[in-house]
C-alpha cells in the first residue's frame, strides 16, 4: 500500500521570494556536501514544457550519500553503492520530484550481478530497490498552511493521507536530522539584518507578515518483503530531515540570497553546476545508461531558461 504524506512547511516569506531563497539554498547546500568521494552529481539541467506543469526547468541528479546511510542497509547492499537517482520538473510555484533508490557496484562486488558479453564484464544494477517509488509534488500558497487540499486528492487519498507542519524553528533528534542537520542554527533567536524579520517565537506562524506555505505531498511505495515498513519509514523521515534542515537554512541565509535577481539566481547555478562537475569525480561508471549531456549543451539550456 502507498503511503501518503503532506508536509505543510510555513515560511516568513513571500512565495516569490520563496522561490529565490529555495533556489540559492539548495545550490549552497549542495556545494557544501560534496567532495570527490560523495555528494551531489548533476547530469542534467534544462528548459522542459508539459501539459500538466506547463513551462520549467527539468533536473536529473545523482545522490552519492555513503556516510550518511543508515548502517542497517548494509545487510543488503554494500554503502558504497547505494545511490539516490533524482528527477525533477519545476514550473514555480508547482513541482514534482521522483526518486529511486539504486545500487551499483563494480564487477568484485559480491552482491551484485554482473553480467557477461563480447565487450567484457560489466556491473548492471542490482533489482532489490527497483520496485521502490518515491514522488513529491510540491504546491506553493500564500498562506500559513490552512489549505486542506492543494493537492486535489480524492475521497481515498484523502483518507490515507497524513499530514503534518513543519515548524522551521523547531529541533528534531532523530538520525536524519543529525547526519543532515541544520541543529546549530536557532531561529528562536536569529533576525534578519536585511530585512527586520525573526526571530521565530511561539506561535510566529499565526502572526508573521509575510507569510506563505509550501505543500509537499510525499507518496511512497517500498514493496520489499521483510523490509518494507522500515525502508518506508526510513526514506520518508529522511525526507522529512531534509525538508527541515533545507528550509531553516533558507530563513537563516536570507541576508545573503534576498534582492537577487533571477539573472543572478542563473549564473550562480552555471558556476554551481561547473564547480560540482569538477569536484565530484567518480572513479567508475561502469555499465552506466544515463545519457550525459555535454557541459556546453546544459551551460546554453540554463542560459535559455533565464531569457
Amino acid at each position: 500500500m502507498v503511503q501518503i504524506k503532506e508536509f505543510r512547511i510555513v515560511m516568513p516569506m513571500t512565495v516569490e521570494e520563496y522561490g529565490m531563497g529555495l533556489t540559492y539554498t539548495i545550490m549552497k547546500m549542495e556545494q557544501q556536501n560534496t567532495n570527490s568521494k560523495e555528494g551531489v552529481e548533476i547530469l542534467q539541467n534544462s528548459p522542459f514544457e508539459d501539459q500538466m506543469l506547463g513551462k520549467g526547468q527539468y533536473t536529473s541528479k545523482v545522490y552519492h550519500l555513503q556516510s550518511k546511510i543508515p548502517p542497517w542497509l548494509k545487510t543488503f547492499a554494500p554503502l558504497s553503492a547505494l545511490t539516490v537517482e533524482e528527477e525533477s520538473w519545476s514550473a514555480y510555484p508547482k513541482s514534482k520530484t521522483e526518486l529511486t533508490l539504486n545500487c551499483l557496484v563494480s564487477a568484485t562486488v559480491n552482491s551484485i550481478i554482473v553480467q557477461t558479453s563480447d565487450q567484457g564484464t560489466y556491473a548492471s544494477w542490482c533489482p532489490f530497490f527497483t520496485k521502490c517509488s518515491l514522488t513529491i509534488e510540491t504546491v506553493n500558497k500564500a498562506d500559513n498552511g490552512c489549505s486542506e487540499n492543494v493537492h486535489g486528492l480524492n475521497k481515498e487519498q484523502l483518507a490515507a493521507r497524513e499530514v503534518e507542519i513543519i515548524d522551521i524553528a523547531s529541533v528534531s533528534k532523530d538520525y536524519w536530522s543529525k547526519v543532515i542537520g541544520a541543529n546549530n542554527v536557532d531561529l528562536t533567536t536569529f533576525k534578519s539584518e536585511r530585512t527586520g524579520r525573526g526571530p521565530l517565537l511561539k506561535g510566529w506562524m499565526d502572526s508573521c507578515q509575510p507569510v506563505m506555505t509550501t505543500y509537499k505531498l510525499v507518496m511512497m511505495d517500498a514493496p520489499i518483503w521483510g523490509i518494507r515498513d522500515r525502508l518506508e519509514e526510513c526514506l520518508i523521515t529522511g525526507e522529512r530531515a531534509l525538508f527541515l534542515a533545507c528550509h531553516k537554512l533558507c530563513f537563516a541565509w536570507i541576508d545573503e540570497w534576498y534582492g537577487m535577481t533571477k539573472e543572478q539566481l542563473c549564473e550562480l547555478e552555471r558556476q554551481k553546476d561547473s564547480l560540482l562537475k569538477k569536484r565530484f569525480q567518480k572513479s567508475s561508471k561502469v555499465g552506466s545508461k544515463r545519457d550525459k549531456r555535454k557541459t556546453a549543451q546544459d551551460n546554453t539550456a540554463m542560459v535559455e531558461s533565464c531569457k
